[in-house]
């Protein structure tokens, strides 16, 4: 066998789908992994008989690569990171091209970039989303670092990418650690997205009572709609399938402790650092924080009261309705958060982003791919410095009509007790940012009353303060 085109280093289930992801594309791959049983198990089982080279040393895997060599990194995001790296330098030769594919913290992959650009070595931190039927059938990618080092490593990484309207959904976002930036943002807003639907779920069946089955009819007949989306349409399978144990819906068994890995707190941070909103992200990580403490609020739920549990005598057809136009809205402010971080972290890092292509690859391969999404990039295309998704036209004429629907289904809620912080949270937002005037001059007055802050005046430019 010639040297192969491309290696990657990392087993997990992600590394292994995306190294016979390569091999499906025609390009012969290299693989190691540090324990050397997963590298056997792997070679003797789903790469048996393909274009796959199993290595089992560094020096060995290093040398079966065609110069300039292509490593890509599937490894936990941190000290592992680097502990690859800081093993691979030695073996490799100025031009060789190393793919962080991890969810690496982009502080880290600028200072990993900027550490290899002095070996000459060119680093890319590339986002990659899709799950581990993405990573195998075709990904959303998020390349970032040099623009020499995307020329070496993009005839591959666009080749792998899911396709959308004859595109990969594979384009270069920027220098250094735009492309992990990109991808935190993209699980930010995953996270909201998730949020959300589960909110929709929770007023729809505690508030109306539907059963599995009636819910997994909504959800689907959503999908077929303006919701069009990845998330919707899992929602729908998953409340249709049945736990074979028990006979019982499947989520019905499924403790309500969420998980999470840590880019949503990522985002957060960024936000609160570059003065964006991120608050229906805010809302979802609070959200699974408070599912965590399941001991505590069974303790809760037998000391602390709720409204009193009453079947529901309105519109049911007119909530329902008013749920989705609810999603809907809160849909369109979470994207709008999220692209409006991604415009401060732009400026703040001198990226350039390209908005328009951020969510052109967020069409096809990733969790968050939506058809919505089209509308995006149409904004973005038709007015580039475009300040807040909301303001353009459609989305702004979207959130004039879902309105009353989505004050309506949060009312409904609170009036039953079902939490929705989320959708409070894209309402208080709109609600905000479309005022005027806001309370804070209350708030100017406090700091100016007990520090001497002092305040702005509407009547009069200067800075003013009140001996109170």
């Amino acid at each position: 066998m010639s040297n192969s085109d491309i290696g990657l280093i990392g087993l997990a289930v992600m590394g292994q789908n995306l190294a016979l992801n390569l091999e499906s594309k025609g390009f012969l791959v290299s693989v190691f992994n540090r324990t050397q049983e997963v590298t056997k198990r792997f070679a003797e089982g789903r790469a048996k008989g393909g274009k796959i080279l199993p290595t089992y040393s560094l020096v060995s895997f290093v040398r079966s690569l065609t110069r300039p060599r292509k490593i890509v990194i599937m490894v936990k995001a941190g000290v592992a990171v680097d502990t690859t790296i800081n093993q691979l330098v030695p073996l490799l030769e100025p031009g060789d091209i190393i793919i962080d594919g991890g969810n690496s913290l982009w502080t880290d992959t600028q200072r990993r970039e900027k550490a290899l650009r002095r070996e000459s070595i060119h680093f890319i931190g590339c986002g990659i989303s899709g799950g581990e039927e993405g990573a195998l059938k075709g990904p959303s990618l998020m390349p970032g670092g040099a623009p020499d080092s995307w020329e070496v490593i993009s005839p591959i990484l666009r080749r792998i990418a899911a396709v959308v309207e004859s595109e990969p959904c594979c384009l270069y976002m920027g220098p250094d650690g735009a492309g992990h930036y990109v991808k935190m943002v993209h699980n930010g807003i995953e996270y909201g997205d998730m949020q959300l639907i589960c909110e929709a779920y929770a007023i729809l069946k505690d508030v109306l009572g539907l059963s599995n089955l009636e819910l997994h009819e909504v959800f689907s007949r959503w999908n077929n709609g303006e919701l069009d989306s990845y998330l919707i349409g899992i929602t729908a399978q998953i409340l249709d399938k049945m736990d074979p144990d028990t006979g019982r819906p499947i989520v019905e068994v499924i403790l309500d402790k969420a998980g999470q890995k840590g880019t949503g707190k990522w985002a957060i941070a960024s936000a609160v650092d570059q003065d964006a909103t991120a608050s229906v992200l805010y809302a979802a990580i609070e959200a699974r924080i408070l599912s965590s403490k399941r001991e505590e609020r069974l303790v809760a739920s037998r000391v602390l009261s709720a409204p009193p549990q009453r079947p529901f005598s309105g519109d049911r057809a007119g909530l329902a309705n008013a749920v989705e136009h609810a999603l809907y809205a809160s849909k369109i402010v979470n994207y709008a958060q999220g692209m409006d971080l991604l415009a401060k972290a732009s400026e703040h890092y001198r990226w350039n982003l390209n908005f328009g292509n951020i969510v052109a690859v967020w069409r096809g391969g990733c969790i968050i791919r939506a058809q919505f999404l089209n509308r995006i990039k149409r904004a973005y295309e038709n007015k580039p410095d475009l300040r807040n998704l909301m303001l353009d036209p459609f989305f702004c004429s979207v959130l004039s009509r879902s309105q009353e629907g989505w004050r309506s289904a949060i009312s409904v809620a609170l009036q039953n007790g079902v939490p929705v912080p989320a959708f409070g949270a894209g309402l208080a937002y709109y609600d905000s940012y479309r005022s005027p005037n806001l309370p804070a001059n209350l708030i100017q007055a406090q700091r100016d009353f007990f520090g001497a802050h002092t305040y702005e005046r509407v009547d009069k430019p200067g800075v003013f303060h009140t001996k109170w």
